[in-house]
């Protein structure tokens, strides 16, 4: 499982992966109080793409990346859509 050192190569990836196949795709989100760490893990069962951070201005960008995906989920309009990158 890859995880990526840094968050616009990872939310290039999961995008990708993302907008590859969005019934397969899913997202987690977990963290932990002990370290204080967010991980954020996007898989599709064959690919698994994962960011691990405890850094307050990642927490942000983790958040409203998100969102976006959830946004897509949810959408009417055609999946095919690319996010718009902030």
């Amino acid at each position: 499982m890859p995880q990526f050192q840094t968050w616009e190569e990872f939310s290039r990836a999961a995008e990708k992966l993302y907008l590859a196949d969005p019934m397969k795709a899913r997202v987690v989100l977990k963290y932990r109080h002990s370290d204080g760490s967010l991980c954020i893990k996007v898989t599709d069962d064959l690919v698994c793409l994962m960011y691990r951070t405890d850094q307050a201005q990642d927490v942000k960008k983790i958040e409203k990346f998100h969102s976006q995906l959830m946004r897509l989920m949810v959408a009417k309009e055609s999946r095919s859509v690319a996010m718009e990158a902030d």
